[in-house]
């Protein structure tokens, strides 16, 4: 539906796009820890309606940058099959639960982002100590025959699948963590690439059920992915370019900001 308020402030939403875009191509995070509280913040959109907007436009956003992580290697997809098995049957219990039971939407929004401002917190400062806790242990090129978790990795799919289609929070921010304390032999490029793809199909499930709701504006999306998917695919080829100490600094500072945005709203 066409929406003239939101049309008014298009260079200030194809701006957040391209900066959001660019964040989630080079980190993996980004499209709801810092889109979602830009839409209600800055735009001025409903929480509800920003959740699930913001759900579809993370499923096109990370489907553009799914390819050139796959072929610059950043991908390992035994553990999306495994995370994907858990996520997308959480999504839609989620979903069900929203529309069978009309639970309180707001309490347990804001029950769930307070615990993400202190996991984000948390995060940014494992992220940066890790690698010295783990220094010597793993050899180069042991990620490559890093055994799976199925069990963990499953669980995790599913936490991420329930949270991230009532929040849309948590499909990069928390799944990269968890990701890295499950491999710690993966590179940063690596868990960045598979979180990425794994995001696809678990942010496409939860939009599409917030689309049936209503839950979406049109001419917001199509504002957000004008910025968002150049921002992308500049991010996206960063990735294997810089260092790793570099990647791990600006994700934890994403964490860090994004757990003060999420704070800010709370």
């Amino acid at each position: 539906m066409f929406d003239p308020s939101i049309l008014a402030q298009w260079p200030h939403i194809i701006a957040g796009g391209f900066g959001v875009g660019f964040l989630v191509g080079m980190t993996g995070v980004g499209a709801g820890s810092l889109m979602t509280p830009f839409l209600i913040t800055h735009v001025g959109v409903q929480p509800a309606l920003a959740v699930g907007t913001d759900l579809l436009f993370a499923s096109i956003t990370k489907a553009s940058a799914a390819a050139p992580h796959h072929n610059f290697g950043n991908v390992n997809w035994r553990i999306v099959r495994w995370l994907a098995a858990g996520s997308v049957p959480g999504a839609l219990a989620m979903l069900a639960l929203i529309e069978w039971l009309e639970p309180n939407l707001e309490v347990m929004a804001h029950v769930i982002k307070s615990a993400l401002v202190t996991a984000l917190l948390i995060s940014s400062i494992a992220i940066l100590i890790y690698p010295f806790i783990t220094r010597g242990k793993w050899k180069e090129g042991a990620e490559l025959n890093h055994p799976i978790r199925p069990l963990p990795t499953l669980l995790l799919g599913l936490l991420l699948g329930s949270i991230v289609t009532l929040t849309s929070v948590g499909a990069g921010a928390i799944g990269v963590v968890v990701l890295t304390l499950l491999y710690p032999a993966l590179k940063t490029r690596h868990l960045i690439g598979t979180d990425i793809v794994h995001a696809v199909p678990l942010t496409l499930v939860s939009g599409l059920g917030h689309l049936g709701m209503g839950n979406t504006n049109f001419t917001l999306l199509g504002l957000l992915l004008l910025g968002s998917l150049p921002g992308i695919a500049i991010g996206s080829r960063l990735t294997g370019k810089l260092p790793e100490w570099f990647l791990r600094a600006s994700l934890a500072a994403i964490l860090v900001f994004a757990a003060s945005q999420l704070y800010a709203k709370l």
